[in-house]
């Protein structure tokens, strides 16, 4: 049993963390009606889990290390908020043994393991030793403290190659090399010691049986102060992209009941060796038939939602109760594992160019309800912006179900209803991911999405005349919404007193052009693509949906536009197009010139703008025929629309102006 006075009840929690885990823990604290304390630095001042948390306080700069890793800081934001716990959530401080005994120096309950614990387990190869003492199943190996290279030889010859060299005191694959024969050992040896060093600070090596064709399953446990210990099933953690976890799921459908008993024993007899208190994972790596211990992660984990999801129990309430001092609510016979669930992380990266991470403001922020057992954490808002200093994640799509092939299902529709832009996300390689034939199969390792890389993130798909008629359908639902009001006639596409009218648009996508022509006037309205048309109507946009109708068939769309780029989701998937529009600018700053002209002799057909609005760059002002073809003239920059100089039905020359547009010279008016 743990000393009593580490864990005590308490009623203001500050979170040492950022993101979505910092906005995860705030939800259960509020709902166990706990006042919340966030931290931040200067990059996310305006950040969601500062906007969530009933209290914020600065620590710093930007960088981590200025910021959310400064313990000096953490702890005087306590202080100076009137903080009587911490939880570090995971990342940052969460394994710092430094960390969690600063908390119990300065009389704050650290939501986690003592400082000894996180020490004992912390050290790949002091933790192995305590495995093997316990009876714990290991891969084969060496984890002792001779590090010279004939001791290392010597023992790999043993072990028998392949084996695996790593970082005794490392992680995320860094000072970690598969070796396959004796001749490569050397090389490998000083490799790997020379990165860890330059990672760590350490270069003492073990070395172990190389496992071909791994698989990563881990054993959630909790316990408390009062010595009970309890085992929540396992997760798999197999998809995997370098030694990164991308796809996480529960129970593993690897294991059968016998092999899963046998893990969790596993995992409670290792969590057992250090008397462990509060949220922690047995971490294993399998060959299909039987599982070894790896390491232990004495925190909580990214991926625990879906444990969460197969058990109904909430792991943060439950690490605020051992906290408190509590028992722990449940006995391990009580624990009943319950369907399938699965999670994918959504990150700011472009899977295109080698998964580099995307930085910049979130213009688009749109999920699906969590309803029918889908679950989004996340940790971003529209209008957010995500900043090159932290880690790039976003939020976790979550599904749960009572099969495993329909929480896959209902994951792919999570991902395929989240429309992210401003950025480039994963979202379309997870869904790639998830849906692809082995993983339904499940016959997968560690190494599969290396292996298929270049089928997970294939070539964006041309758009056709779906996409093309969406993007018409958009642009004509825009300019209708930007009129403010103005009623008339020429707001709808479909509608004229007499006589037929056609507008030309074109579209870019890569190099390929699209040329579309609508047709409409006083009967129904169609749009010719080449030799194709089609009878064409639209629904009013709800919610950055709407209704698209050809030759009858309805098709929902989503669509973003923003200036002349547009982002549309329909039933064939997602496409960036670009709308080439010549009478509006396009691809040239016009600036310095307030001057809307008319680029050719023509009718003024529709006033799209009233005279004083304040206007985006790229708004629309006003639709001018030229030669039976209508062209929509448009704000060369963000600024006010000073005069109108024309009015409907007026018949202008090339040149005559027609509206002034003035920049804004400052900050733009509220």
């Amino acid at each position: 049993m743990t000393s009593p006075a580490l864990y005590q009840r308490f009623r203001t929690l500050l979170i040492a963390n950022r993101g979505e885990i910092a906005c995860r823990v705030i939800r259960t604290a509020r709902a166990m009606g706990l006042r919340s304390v966030a931290v931040y630095s200067d990059a996310d001042r305006d950040a969601m889990h500062v906007a969530e948390a009933d209290d914020a306080v600065w620590i710093g700069a930007a960088p981590a290390r200025e910021s959310y890793l400064d313990i000096a800081r953490v702890i005087a934001a306590a202080r100076t908020s009137g903080a009587e716990a911490i939880h570090p959530g995971y990342g940052f401080l969460s394994e710092s043994a430094d960390f969690a005994q600063a908390c119990a120096d300065a009389g704050l309950v650290f939501v986690g393991p003592t400082a000894a614990m996180i020490t004992a387990m912390g050290s790949k190869s002091g933790s192995k030793q305590l495995m093997e003492k316990a009876g714990v199943p290991l891969v084969p190996g060496f984890h002792g403290e001779a590090q010279d290279e004939a001791t290392l030889a010597e023992e790999a010859g043993k072990i028998g190659f392949p084996v695996l060299v790593k970082a005794s005191a490392g992680g995320g694959g860094r000072g970690m090399r598969v070796v396959r024969s004796a001749g490569e050992l050397a090389a490998a040896i000083v490799s790997a010691k020379r990165e860890a060093k330059a990672a760590f600070g350490d270069d003492r090596m073990l070395i172990e049986k190389y496992v071909d064709n791994p698989r990563h399953i881990e054993v959630q446990i909790v316990g408390d102060s009062h010595g009970n210990l309890v085992s929540l099933f396992e997760r798999e953690c197999t998809l995997q992209r370098r030694h990164q976890k991308v796809i996480e799921e529960a129970p593993s459908p690897t294991l059968d009941a016998a092999q899963r008993e046998a893990v969790c024993v596993a995992a409670r007899q290792a969590a057992a060796a250090v008397s462990y208190v509060g949220a922690g994972t047995i971490e294993f790596v399998s060959d299909g038939k039987d599982v070894f211990f790896i390491e232990m992660n004495t925190r909580l984990q990214v991926e625990h939602p879906v444990t969460e999801l197969i058990t109904g129990i909430d792991l943060v309430e439950w690490q605020l109760r051992v906290a408190f001092g509590e028992t722990l609510p449940l006995a391990q016979d009580q624990i009943k594992l319950n369907g399938h669930a699965i999670e994918a992380r959504v990150y700011a990266e472009n899977p295109h160019k080698n998964f580099m991470p995307s930085v910049g403001r979130i213009t688009t922020w749109r999920t699906p309800g969590e309803t029918n057992g889908l679950r989004i954490d996340a940790g971003y808002r529209e209008g957010d912006s995500v900043s090159p200093n932290y880690d790039a994640m976003l939020a976790k799509v979550i599904a749960w179900a009572p099969t495993r092939d329909a929480a896959i299902d209902r994951l792919n529709r999570g991902l395929e209803d989240t429309d992210v832009r401003g950025i480039v996300t994963n979202i379309p390689f997870l869904s790639a991911l998830v849906t692809h034939a082995d993983v339904r199969a499940n016959t997968i390792d560690t190494g599969f999405i290396e292996r298929e890389l270049a089928a997970l993130t294939p070539p964006a798909a041309a758009p056709g005349d779906l996409e093309c008629c969406a993007a018409i359908a958009a642009i004509i639902g825009a300019e209708q919404a930007a009129q403010s009001g103005v009623t008339s006639p020429w707001q709808t596409a479909g509608w004229m007193p007499v006589g037929r009218r056609q507008r030309v648009f074109e579209f870019r996508h890569g190099v390929d052009q699209h040329r579309a022509v609508l047709h409409y006037g006083n009967g129904p309205a169609r749009i010719v693509i080449g030799d194709r048309a089609f009878a064409f109507t639209s629904s009013v946009a709800r919610d950055g949906h709407f209704d698209l109708t050809l030759d009858g068939t309805r098709s929902r769309i989503v669509a973003v536009i923003e200036g002349h780029e547009l982002y549309l989701r329909t039933r064939n998937g997602r496409f960036d197009i670009h709308w080439v529009d010549p009478f509006g600018g396009d691809d040239e700053e016009q600036v310095g010139d307030d001057r809307i002209v008319a680029p050719l002799p023509g009718t003024v057909v529709a006033l799209l703008a009233e005279q004083g609005a304040t206007l985006e760059k790229g708004a629309a002002i006003l639709t001018l025929e030229v030669m039976k073809m209508e062209q929509t003239l448009r704000a060369p920059f963000a600024g006010v629309l000073t005069r109108l100089k024309c009015k409907v039905g007026d018949i202008v020359q090339e040149g005559v102006e027609l509206a002034v547009v003035e920049p804004f010279t400052e900050a733009k008016p509220a």
